[in-house]
């Protein structure tokens, strides 16, 4: 039995999280018998592409590229096995840098290509962060291709990582299953079939394969009490209904701006490092009846699961004597998921004896119970393996030989904050914990910190756009690239910012407010956009593609030049300044009336920032 997150571009305001507020968030995730005391972590191998919520770094931007300290995702890591050094790590791919598909949008033209660009990302865990990765993903709710999967396998035993195991496909239960069953060598390599949002149900052909079968992504729901009672639902009946014996929550913690796709799917809420404020929601609590009283290697006992007026059960053991119960008594009305669709349902109150047989019934049992989202142990008598519960609707309830569980506490967080309304970064510093700035949050392209050596003074330590080629893409990223910041509810804003085109030819950068869209959706932002491109021209758009033009002109701006702009957003009109003179003004704004700050790029292309300045009123 396991229990997991899923992390990636979600966890992306994690990392500026203060002390002690930072450490107390990954407690209440990875501490055993603390919080949710997850058996697994899922990550995301960064592909320099957009993955839901934004782009996670590449750990090999070209192909003569490699660097194993970018991004987060390392880092996460080591603080979970930090905390729980059995908790197992899983690799999974969104996106693959543009190189890999050698001109096309595909990673399995060159397999060998790309089994050597996820090995060196295993490899590069190991060597520079001591971690050791469990299981491996072929590609996230893409296509398979049996002959990359045979090639990762027989890659992976020759570098000497027999260990690893692979999870296929990510996706649905078919066509892998299917494949599996026609194919043998397919089948040997292949070690767990995983399959998303199954909606606890599985079919027969995945049976059939004898395969470990497990829920590799689902959830993905707010983390409200709906939320926390379809969590509750489905890590039981994923096993009582479809024999999934891992359930991988997408996602980890929702540490990322709220208005983005899917805002606040995680188990707990952290999207405010800039206060400290961070909320323990009930999904914590729904995993920990799980998993502070299982262990990875505890199995479930084969039992019916159903109980007589709704709701399900299931029983674990380690195999020592140790038992555990899990009960679920949730309604229709309280335990609906974001995805699939659920049939109504009818759960009443009821009264439900169990009997335990075998080896359970010779010895002395504590049985204890754990309430919903309390920690209330009471004793339970059993009467030759016999015990009856009077059980409410929408509650847990763990019944088990353990005494390790606890509802770990901390003092209250700071009080929620909005953005500061004055921002400042001038990216001075030398060797940064990580490789973006803070509250920045790439959503095409990757903005990485970045030291310009041929500056003679003023620009040596900048942001800089690092991909100059469109990857093989997950999601439809846009054709330029953005990273946003601050307060989606600003209105009137003044953003500053030093813009440096490093491309000689079409390059060109922009600045940008009430940018209103991101994520798998940043194809389609508006906002106001405040181009200047290296041909000495300079455009004003309403959207991201550049195409609702309000005004356009030359500017005299010129490649490999620092220059200043400004954007300054007040009502509905707008104007813009170029090294502090005014370039255009009485641009009316129609389409967006509030939304995030934001700078990016013509196209894939190297560009630098300094000195940005964000003041909103």
């Amino acid at each position: 039995m396991f229990l997991s997150p899923h992390a990636h571009a979600t966890s992306r305001l994690l990392v500026n999280y203060p002390e002690p507020y930072r450490s107390q968030i990954l407690d209440y995730l990875f501490m055993p018998n603390f919080g949710a005391s997850l058996h697994i972590l899922k990550v995301e191998i960064g592909g320099d592409g957009q993955s839901t919520d934004g782009t996670e770094p590449s750990h090999m931007h070209y192909e003569n590229d490699e660097n194993y300290f970018r991004g987060y995702e390392w880092w996460l890591m080591k603080e979970a096995k930090k905390r729980n050094p059995n908790i197992k790590l899983i690799g999974l791919p969104w996106a693959f840098p543009g190189w890999i598909g050698r001109g096309q949008n595909w990673p399995y033209n060159h397999p060998d290509v790309t089994v050597y660009y996820i090995v060196s990302w295993i490899l590069g865990a190991k060597q520079y962060h001591n971690l050791d990765i469990d299981y491996i993903g072929i590609w996230n709710e893409r296509s398979f291709n049996c002959k990359y999967i045979k090639l990762l396998r027989y890659t992976l035993d020759k570098r000497g990582l027999q260990r690893v195991k692979i999870i296929a496909s990510d996706n649905m239960w078919e066509p892998i299953s299917f494949f599996m069953m026609v194919d043998s060598e397919l089948h040997k390599v292949v070690d767990i079939i995983g399959a998303h949002y199954p909606g606890t149900k599985t079919v027969a052909s995945a049976l059939a394969t004898q395969k470990k079968l497990w829920a590799s992504e689902d959830y993905s729901t707010f983390n409200d009490e709906v939320g926390a009672g379809c969590w509750a639902r489905i890590l039981n009946q994923n096993y009582v209904n479809g024999n999934m014996t891992s359930t991988i929550a997408w996602n980890l913690v929702a540490s990322y701006y709220e208005a983005l796709p899917f805002g606040r799917d995680g188990l707990m809420t952290a999207q405010e490092p800039w206060s400290g404020y961070y909320a323990v929601e009930g999904p914590i609590w729904i995993t920990a009846h799980t998993t502070q009283f299982t262990h990875p290697g505890w199995h479930y006992l084969q039992v019916d699961g159903h109980l007589e007026d709704g709701g399900s059960y299931v029983a674990l053991t380690d195999g020592l004597g140790n038992l555990t119960i899990i009960i679920e008594t949730m309604t229709y009305r309280h335990s609906q998921c974001i995805r699939p669709p659920l049939l109504p349902f009818i759960v009443s109150p009821q009264k439900a004896t169990f009997y335990l047989k075998g080896s359970f019934v010779s010895k002395y049992l504590c049985i204890c119970l754990l309430h919903f989202f309390s920690l209330c142990f009471l004793s339970l008598q059993v009467h030759e393996g016999m015990f009856s519960l009077n059980l409410d609707v929408d509650e847990v309830y763990t019944l088990t030989t353990l005494m390790t569980g606890r509802k770990g506490t901390y003092p209250d967080p700071p009080q929620s904050k909005p953005f500061p309304s004055n921002y400042k970064d001038d990216f001075n510093i030398r060797n940064p914990p990580f490789s973006e700035a803070p509250y920045f949050a790439d959503q095409t392209g990757i903005f990485e910190y970045f030291v310009n050596t041929s500056d003679p003074g003023d620009h040596i330590f900048t942001l800089r756009q690092v991909v100059i080629q469109r990857p093989i893409t997950w999601a439809s990223d846009a054709d330029q690239a953005i990273s946003i910041i601050g307060d989606f509810k600003w209105v009137n804003v003044t953003i500053t910012c030093d813009v440096y085109i490093e491309h000689l030819g079409n390059g060109g950068v922009f600045i940008a407010g009430r940018v209103n869209n991101g994520g798998i959706y940043v194809r389609c932002s508006k906002g106001l956009f405040f181009w200047v491109f290296a041909d000495g021209t300079y455009r004003v758009t309403g959207d991201l593609s550049g195409e609702e033009v309000l005004m356009k002109g030359m500017s005299g701006v010129r490649a490999r030049v620092w220059h200043t702009l400004t954007l300054n957003l007040k009502g509905s009109s707008a104007s813009g300044l170029l090294n502090g003179y005014p370039l255009w003004e009485n641009v009316t704004l129609s389409e967006t009336s509030h939304g995030w700050a934001a700078i990016g790029t013509r196209s894939f292309e190297f560009a630098q920032f300094d000195n940005f300045h964000v003041e909103a009123s």
